[in-house]
């Protein structure tokens, strides 16, 4: 064992205590805002929460649990991310395969075009107009097939493909497996930990996403749960500036103000729990998308 030296000993104590640093500043925020959603809305607005709720309660979430609109919310966005998923995985699948065979002639040139969409788009005017006339405004589809595919995660997954000896493929061939029956039967079963990353990182996208719900959406019937709180945290600004005193706007920015935090948890908390299930997936797929070019 090579003893350290003292030089090696203070980067040591450096390094660990920059990690702690970091550490803080990105695990408090999570703490406020878990304790904020159990305490007494009064101590928020007061300022009294730092650590451990303060007159704890369930009445935030009982109040989340009961509100249609949070409840429509929470239905649409798990529609979206669950639905969108699929067609992500689907058409990136269908996109990046052929794209990762060596035989597969003018591949380059399409990756060179699906590459230069990464840079430049159409705008946010053309894109609507694109939208509405191909009359998906106010529909499901307006929230799920502008990001249909992500180039860059078909890039990470043809480079995951890539990395698959070419001597398999072969072997398949010449017992007779089709292309099709090599890409479901062989390559995806042994692409697991990529697809593991694509769920992961399609899936949070469509659960966080709003933006184009706010474009392309009217009806809220098909909002998203985030529209939902968006909507929510504008009204309260709205409110404080007005700088209302009735006691019955006061006591509803009281509770606004418990339930904000409530849905927060409760709208990050699916992605939170999916997380540990893909882990051990994360890392692999990630560094072997990322380092065979």
């Amino acid at each position: 064992m090579v003893k350290e030296s003292f030089g090696d000993r203070l980067f040591g104590v450096f390094v660990y205590g920059i990690l702690s640093i970091v550490a803080i500043i990105v695990i408090y925020p999570l703490i406020y805002v878990l304790s904020a959603s159990f305490s007494d809305p009064s101590a928020i607005l007061k300022g009294e929460i730092w650590l451990f709720p303060k007159g704890f309660t369930f009445d935030s979430y009982i109040k989340v649990f009961q509100n249609d609109k949070i409840l429509i919310g929470y239905r649409n966005t798990i529609f979206y991310t669950v639905f969108g998923v699929i067609i992500n995985l689907l058409l990136s699948i269908m996109i990046a395969y052929p794209l990762s065979r060596r035989d597969f002639a003018g591949r380059s040139l399409i990756t060179i075009f699906l590459v230069f969409t990464m840079f430049f788009s159409g705008g946010m005017i053309p894109t609507y107009l694109l939208i509405k006339d191909l009359g998906m405004l106010n529909t499901i589809w307006a929230v799920i097939i502008p990001g249909a595919v992500s180039v860059y995660n078909v890039i990470i997954i043809r480079t995951f493909f890539q990395s698959i000896p070419e001597e398999l493929r072969e072997s398949a061939e010449i017992d007779g497996c089709t292309t099709m029956q090599y890409l479901i039967k062989i390559l995806l079963p042994l692409s697991k930990p990529i697809i593991a990353v694509m769920v992961l990182f399609y899936g949070v996208g469509h659960w966080n996403a709003f933006f184009d719900a706010l474009i392309y959406l009217t009806d809220q019937s098909k909002f998203p749960l985030q529209l939902f709180l968006r909507d929510m945290l504008i009204k309260e600004d709205m409110s404080d500036m007005a700088q209302v005193t009735d006691d019955t706007v006061a006591r509803y920015l009281m509770q606004i103000e418990g339930i904000k935090y409530s849905v927060v948890i409760v709208a990050s908390l699916p992605m939170l729990i999916l997380y540990p299930f893909l882990q051990k997936y994360f890392v692999k797929g990630v560094m072997i998308g990322a380092l065979k070019g």
